[in-house]
């Protein structure tokens, strides 16, 4: 198999949707450079904090270009959040109150979030806040909303959050894309005042609104995602509406001190930086998860077809030996540990165990060339990033030859 003519003609036939995508990181560009100039960014912003770190310029500065950028009226970005899940935690305790619900009009979310909700102490089941997610709002076989259960699902929780995560995660589902999320949160807001939550992690950038744009009331992501440009080293987010990053201020922190202190003793230029490149180093993941879709569904296996709206791309493969097959390509194409066989095991917050490749800049960055699968039947593995649409171009090479092999 000529594994060079294969790519060059996706790459092609991938044309319109290459442009198409292009069109939107400069859309993001100047949306993200209106931003810094709004706020007047200047090198003092970058400089280090210490201690309660009152005042500290670039942090708020740091903010309100998030905020500006997405749309919202405050924002919490900060590197003392550990991960996306770190901001969704903060998001839910900050909202919700004992006896309230919360209900996931997109179903199960990601493995991480599952002892959030009720797996230990501390959970949300421990302060009796119930989380629902029984995949009665939207049909999985096309990966959009049903009206009608969500309209019935709303009657019968009369919930104080509506949450929806935008990526599919370890799902065989389509991300919901922007317009979907519109029509959604229209539809809601019809039924219900409470506040529309977004789990944006993997969508900043895709597209040339953010869902704060379109109906939403707060968003949540990880910086070593889309949004740290590959250079945050750490940290997340939350953007919304003041009166909502107010109550979440106080589980960033703590009540009365909400985001009045955080200091960050290593500086901030490189998650300013890093904002600044996200619209392009998306692009790259973009056109990255776009090349490996299309190469695998000319190789006859089945990917679940997506137009570039999330940098995730879930490919079957159908066996435990091309799983990891797949993945040692990756990894060995990876700048960092490529000589290093990635195998499964049990990490924390996963219900199973999990095969990772990931030779990151930053360890377990999903904005870097990544794929990841959790170990079952019918082996799907999650390909997602690059910091350079090259490297994704190489590593795809790779994995398509691996794959081929017969097991």
């Amino acid at each position: 198999m000529d594994i060079e003519k294969l790519i060059s003609d996706c790459e092609k036939r991938l044309a319109p949707l290459f442009e198409r995508a292009e069109d939107v990181a400069f859309f993001n560009q100047q949306k993200v450079l209106n931003a810094f100039k709004k706020n007047r960014i200047a090198p003092r912003h970058f400089e280090p904090s210490s201690g309660y770190a009152y005042d500290d310029q670039g942090r708020a500065e740091l903010n309100a270009v998030f905020a500006d950028a997405f749309n919202a009226e405050a924002a919490i970005v900060s590197p003392l959040f550990a991960s996306g899940t770190h901001t969704i935690t903060a998001a839910l305790f900050g909202l919700l109150r004992p006896g309230n619900v919360c209900l996931s009009v997109s179903g199960k979310p990601y493995d991480t979030l599952l002892k959030v909700i009720s797996g230990g102490d501390g959970s949300l089941k421990d302060f009796k806040i119930d989380f629902v997610y029984d995949n009665e709002c939207f049909n999985s076989d096309c990966a959009d909303f049903d009206y009608d259960k969500t309209k019935a699902a709303i009657k019968k929780h009369t919930p104080a959050v509506v949450y929806l995560q935008r990526s599919k995660g370890y799902n065989w589902r389509k991300s919901f894309n922007i317009a979907q999320i519109e029509r959604l949160c229209a539809f809601v807001r019809k039924l219900t005042d409470a506040p529309i939550i977004v789990d944006n992690c993997y969508g900043e950038f895709v597209e040339k609104k953010e869902p704060l744009e379109v109906g939403a009331d707060l968003i949540m992501g990880s910086l070593i995602k889309n949004p740290g440009g590959g250079l945050a080293p750490t940290g997340g987010y939350i953007c919304g509406r003041q009166t909502l990053i107010d109550r979440v201020a106080g589980r960033y922190s703590a009540p009365g001190v909400g985001l009045e202190i955080g200091a960050n003793p290593h500086g901030y230029k490189s998650y300013f930086q890093g904002f600044f490149m996200s619209p392009h180093v998306v692009l790259q993941a973009v056109k990255s998860a776009l090349l490996f879709g299309e190469v695998f569904k000319t190789l006859g296996i089945d990917v679940l077809d997506e137009s570039g709206f999330d940098i995730v791309r879930a490919i079957k493969l159908g066996s435990k030996e091309r799983l990891i097959r797949f993945c040692e390509a990756i990894q060995g194409t990876s700048p960092i540990d490529a000589h290093v066989l990635p195998r499964p095991w049990a990490m924390p917050g996963y219900a199973d165990k999990v095969i990772m490749a990931a030779g990151a800049f930053v360890l377990g960055a999903s904005i870097e060339l990544s794929a990841d699968a959790p170990l079952h039947e019918p082996y799907i593995v999650y390909v997602q990033g690059a910091l350079t649409y090259e490297h994704a171009r190489i590593a795809c090479a790779a994995a398509a030859e691996r794959v081929s092999i017969r097991d």
